[in-house]
């Protein structure tokens, strides 16, 4: 077999956006903590253990977010055309976060089925009753701060009111994850009035593609913010690069399942890239069989470049990459104007007594670059 055609990276090799700014999420301590004084400890730990429980047991672990290695990966990504797939490259090693990936750390039903975000449902009496206890107009969807505003207020609701209303919780919170004021999808919300529909519900693939609608062909040159469950990301370097993981991502012991809940991450004053760089085990993507590693998407785009890499290591194993396998010019081009202050010209004559300055030396972008990321790393 021939060397197929590959993706290109996005970034030219070493000139990858520099971690200036953390990138800010909107996952929220203060509605999970709004959720736990409202709901009845049988309520909360019946949650907890639903199908959708996982959000709140990584709540609980107080997980730290390390922006910079996030921000790292990212910059390692390869140009891929399909809407919900990501590829980095660690060294000359690609590494696949899919919805495979996101399946198998969260744990979360991930199934496919037509119209994943327009299920159909019909606004009956009992809805409209609960969208006004809810305070949200009912041809919306309920933001994060309704959410927290109406847990406030429900100790005299049913049991399964207040069921409805922390599975609302979760779906505002964590699987949207959006700004703090903004309306989620009122077509998925309404799924809450049949709670054993909206349990079963493949609310990993609804959360996967929120995520990957906020990452891909993201400029990442400046300040950012990730939608949905962006501390996925982070569990996804941990597993994709296991030592890393070990040293840097604060590992539970048993290693517990699935592995969103193994690591408490740790934002370390390190140089996370040249920890990336530095790794010699790498987990490429989560392993099935041929015919299973290209999830289903309604209207995703074909790209036989993406899918070349992995053909090329199911075909010829076992496959060594080497740097020379990729193209070391990026595909991403600055469109941004450059800003240029205007200056005085000043005139120095060539007998004036003054001496020149000595031209000012700059320290080295990546030193520079990690000391600006230290100081504005999100608490």
């Amino acid at each position: 077999m021939e060397m197929p055609e590959l993706p290109r990276r996005i970034y030219t090799l070493r000139e990858e956006p520099p971690a200036v700014h953390s990138i800010s999420y909107h996952t929220c301590w203060t509605l999970h903590a709004a959720l736990k004084k409202a709901l009845h400890d049988d309520e909360y730990e019946e949650v907890k253990e639903s199908k959708l429980g996982v959000f709140i047991k990584f709540q609980e672990l107080g997980f730290d977010w390390a922006s910079r290695l996030v921000h790292y990966m990212l910059g390692f990504q390869l140009d891929i055309k399909k809407k919900y797939e990501l590829w980095s490259l660690v060294g000359p090693e690609p590494v696949r976060f899919s919805l495979l990936e996101f399946e198998n750390l969260t744990g979360l039903n991930c199934e496919y089925i037509e119209d994943l975000e327009r299920p159909h449902s019909v606004v009956i009496k009992e809805l409209t009753f609960f969208w006004e206890m809810l305070g949200v107009h009912v041809e919306a969807g309920p933001s994060t701060q309704e959410i927290i505003a109406a847990l406030e207020r429900c100790e005299g609701w049913s049991r399964d009111d207040r069921k409805r209303l922390a599975y609302l919780a979760i779906f505002t919170g964590y699987i949207e994850g959006r700004k703090f004021s903004t309306p989620t999808r009122v077509s998925l919300a309404r799924l809450v009035m049949e709670l054993e529909r909206f349990e079963n519900y493949p609310w990993g693939r609804v959360a996967f593609k929120v995520l990957m609608g906020s990452v891909k062909g993201r400029d990442i040159s400046g300040c950012y913010t990730i939608n949905g469950f962006a501390q996925a990301l982070q569990v996804w370097v941990y597993t994709a690069l296991p030592e890393l993981g070990a040293t840097f991502g604060n590992p539970l012991p048993n290693n517990p399942s699935p592995p969103i809940l193994a690591y408490k991450g740790r934002k370390e004053r390190k140089q996370f890239k040249e920890a990336i760089l530095s790794q010699t085990r790498v987990v490429n993507f989560v392993q099935k069989d041929i015919g299973e590693m290209f999830p289903k998407w309604e209207f995703d785009v074909e790209d036989m470049l993406a899918e070349n890499i992995i053909k090329l290591m199911f075909v010829k194993k076992p496959w060594k990459w080497t740097m020379d396998c990729w193209e070391v010019t990026g595909t991403w081009v600055n469109t941004k104007p450059a800003v240029v202050s205007p200056t005085k010209k000043k005139v120095v004559k060539e007998d004036s007594p003054r001496p020149r300055k000595k031209a000012r030396i700059t320290a080295p972008a990546e030193a520079s670059e990690e000391a600006a990321a230290e100081a504005s790393e999100e608490v």
